[in-house]
């Protein structure tokens, strides 16, 4: 499924409710606090290239194509990634999961 037919993280919710806030907007970066309740996920969605922190840990269920996997994310985790094409997740842990989302901005627009 190609990206542009898809919502980006703050677009996409759960069971049309927001999982994502914008916490800054600025002409360099937009930077996303997202969190998942113990049951509630993230329908899929594409993310341009990105930085993410985890604020709190959980256990996540987590499917793009090449399949599901089941993850505990630790508190304090951290990653950066290009584009992702789609994914999809389901906290099914007991506790909240709270993820920063932090894209830049191309300086080439």
């Amino acid at each position: 499924m190609p990206t542009q037919e898809l919502p980006d993280p703050l677009e996409a919710g759960w069971n049309e409710e927001s999982v994502c806030k914008i916490i800054e907007e600025n002409a360099n970066i937009r930077a996303l606090r997202c969190a998942f309740p113990p049951g509630v996920g993230h329908e899929r969605h594409f993310h341009a290239a990105h930085f993410g922190f985890v604020l709190q840990g959980g256990k996540m269920q987590i499917t793009d194509g090449t399949g599901t996997v089941e993850r505990d994310i630790k508190s304090g985790a951290s990653w950066t990634s290009d584009v992702v094409e789609w994914h999809e997740v389901l906290n099914i842990g007991d506790t909240t999961a709270v993820y920063l989302i932090v894209e830049p901005k191309g300086s080439s627009e």
